[in-house]
């Protein structure tokens, strides 16, 4: 009696299993990059709304941003009564996944006398 051959069974499988391992892989570390961006969108939201807030006019504002969430984010200054709020909007850096993706946040603040 011959047993039956099954050379290259466990080669395919490992194959297999790294090409899950590192898909898998690529997709935590495009996540965290997604969060990471989201952290800094937020940050730049804050930082200028407390421009806005000092009387800053809204070219200063962009720069705040821009300096803070780099020069890709884009920055909307709405003031209304003794208010100001700054949205700023950011892309995902990103392949495949993240393309089209965009971190979004929103901060207001009193504007000061």
């Amino acid at each position: 009696m011959s047993r039956p051959r099954d050379g290259g069974a466990v080669t395919v499988e490992l194959a297999i299993g790294m090409v899950s391992v590192v898909v898998l892989l690529g997709l935590v570390l495009a996540l965290v990059a997604a969060g990471v961006t989201q952290v800094r969108c937020t940050d730049a939201a804050r930082a200028g709304a407390r421009a806005a807030s000092l009387g800053g006019d809204d070219a200063e504002v962009a720069r705040v941003v821009r300096r803070a969430a780099g020069d890709a984010a884009t920055a909307t200054v709405a003031r209304d009564g003794g208010w100001v709020d700054v949205s700023v909007t950011v892309p995902v850096l990103g392949h495949g996944v993240l393309d089209g993706l965009t971190a979004r946040a929103t901060a207001g603040l009193p504007a000061e006398p």
